[in-house]
This record gives C-alpha cells, sequence and structure tokens, in this order.
C-alpha cells in the first residue's frame, strides 16, 4: 500500500477513533435532548438479554444519541423485515439503481440497489480495493414475486423444514427492501476468503451488517450466512455493534418495540 493510498483510510480510522471517544467518554448520564432517567432506561431495556442491557445501561449518553440519530433517518434503515413481519406483495423500493454503473463489481449484468446505498457501498469497495480486496455482488434486489418463485423451488428440491433456514417467504426478504446484498461466493467458505474477512471487519464501518450471524439461528430463524448483509446506516449499524453484540435482529426487535417511545421522550 503506498503513502496515498494509506492516507484515506488512516482518516477514516482517526474520525471513527474521534466519533468513538467522544460519545463514550465521561458522559455516563442521560441524554439532553430525551425527557428520559436512568430508571427509564432500565424499565425499557428490561426484555433484553443481559450483557446488552447491562452495557446499555452503563453507557446511556452514547446510546441515547445514537438512537436519536436513528429516528431522524428514512425508515427503511431500520424495519424489521423477518419471518413475523412481511412487506407487502406491492412494496418496490422507489430509487432502484443498476449497481454495475458505479464502478462496482457483479456477477450479473442487471442487479439493482437502491440509490441511497450507493455512496457508502462504493466507499466501502474502495477502501477494500486499497487494501487489495475486491469486493463482488452476487445478488442484491428481489422483487416479491422473485422470492415466491425462488422459495418454492427450495421448497420443492429440498423440503419445506429446510427451505425455511435458508429461504425467505415471500414478503419475508430483506432483499425485497433493495438494501440487502449477497457477497460472492454465496457460499459459507465465502468466511475464509479475503472479502469474507475484510467484510466481516469492517462493513459495519460502512453501514452494513451481517443479518444471519454465527451461532444466531435461535434468533434469526436462518441458517448462518457469511454472505448476506443488510445497509442500515452507519448510526444503526453502529449501534449494534457497539451495544447488541452484532445481532442485527435483537436491535431491529428493540427498535420496533420502542421507536414510538423514543419519539415522545425528545424534547420539543
Amino acid at each position: 500500500m503506498t503513502g496515498k493510498e494509506f492516507q484515506p483510510v488512516l482518516l477514516f480510522a482517526l474520525i471513527t477513533l474521534t466519533v468513538l471517544s467522544g460519545c463514550e467518554k465521561g458522559k455516563t448520564g442521560v441524554h439532553p435532548d430525551f425527557n428520559i432517567t436512568k430508571r427509564d432506561i432500565t424499565s425499557v431495556t428490561d426484555k433484553l438479554p443481559h450483557d446488552i442491557r447491562s452495557n446499555i445501561i452503563k453507557n446511556p449518553q452514547c446510546f441515547l444519541e445514537y438512537m436519536e440519530r436513528i429516528l431522524n433517518e428514512p425508515v427503511d434503515y431500520a424495519v424489521l423485515v423477518d419471518k413475523k413481519h412481511a412487506l407487502s406483495s406491492s412494496y418496490i423500493p422507489p430509487d432502484l439503481v443498476n449497481i454495475r454503473e458505479y464502478g462496482l463489481r457483479t456477477t450479473k449484468k442487471y442487479l439493482r440497489i437502491r440509490r441511497i446505498v450507493i455512496p457508502d457501498l462504493t466507499a466501502m469497495a474502495e477502501a477494500a480495493r486499497l487494501q487489495g480486496v475486491e469486493l463482488v455482488i452476487g445478488s442484491s434486489y428481489r422483487s416479491y414475486a422473485y422470492q415466491k418463485q425462488l422459495y418454492s423451488y427450495y421448497v420443492r428440491t429440498e423440503g419445506k423444514e429446510k427451505a425455511d433456514k435458508e429461504s425467505a417467504r415471500p414478503g419475508h426478504s430483506q432483499h425485497q427492501l433493495g438494501t440487502t446484498m449477497d457477497f460472492s461466493p454465496i457460499d459459507n467458505k465465502f468466511i475464509e476468503t479475503k472479502g469474507g474477512k475484510w467484510l466481516d471487519k469492517y462493513a459495519w464501518k460502512y453501514g452494513f451488517s451481517l443479518s444471519y450471524p454465527p451461532d444466531s439461528e435461535s434468533i434469526t430463524g436462518y441458517k448462518y450466512e457469511p454472505w448476506h448483509y443488510r445497509y442500515v446506516g452507519r448510526d444503526v449499524s453502529f449501534i449494534i455493534k457497539r451495544y447488541f453484540d452484532g445481532k442485527q435482529q435483537l436491535f431491529l426487535e428493540f427498535y420496533d418495540k420502542t421507536k414510538e417511545y423514543f419519539k415522545k421522550s425528545l424534547r420539543k
């Protein structure tokens, strides 16, 4: 890596360190923009796993700082789409674009993703390239109709029980959001590749979150998929990494249940 290549990576690291240290250092009280006490924080997090809850209670200032940012972001970033929560059959993202038009590598010509993802996706791909890693996208937006065909195929070929662990029912796929992608190769061995290792370490810094991490099938309902990343924005990805042990599902469930409470608690 040359000195010129190293500079943007170093600058990003310094900015990230500054943000994190400023958020954490000496910030043990509740946030001035919220009408929330420590007792309230303790109460609203009572259903979370002990370690996650304890971390939030110990650092409520930083947690609320990021919650405030998330409340002001596009709702799609944190919308809950899983086995129990579905998108309508008519939902189509409003700003789909061809990924290849932005100099990104794909395995197919016409893979699409939402335009709002492009800035952070291209920044992430460039950062990886500067470190000798080429990211290749193998799948992205899927319509309701396409997911219906795909799910039916898995049921026919592998049986419903196995299909339900590997493929989402139509309406229940994150891919329909247009903010989710599978990196290539779409295989468990992906985590052993340079791309898989790089994403596992750095993707969260660019707003991307691993949807189905290892040892989380009891939480997500799906097997480990090291290639499946959802763009949730940098604030959401930070809070998942910092407070929710990298468990996207746990944060999205928590946010779905508490977002109205936090909105009402904002000081006007």
